[in-house]
């Protein structure tokens, strides 16, 4: 399984919020937001905080997907 955080990063412009403003507005780095843009996983302290920032749920921000890389094997 692999994750995607196609859904934040919809939301963000739906909202009108730019990486610098969450960045400010949960205390992430700017690592954090390199690993949103590459789908790498997150701490889920980190999607808590995006969640209470956003008013949202973890639903509402991420999904999981089929890595094609585990089914290169089969």
């Amino acid at each position: 399984m692999a994750v995607t955080y196609k859904k934040l990063l919809h939301l963000m412009i739906d909202k009108g919020i730019t990486n610098s403003d969450l960045m400010d507005r949960t205390g992430c780095s700017a690592n954090i937001i390199t690993k949103l843009r590459r789908n790498n996983y997150l701490a889920l302290d980190t999607i808590e905080k995006i969640c209470k920032t956003l008013h949202c749920g973890v639903d509402d921000i991420l999904e999981f997907i089929d890595d094609p890389l585990e089914n290169a094997d089969d």
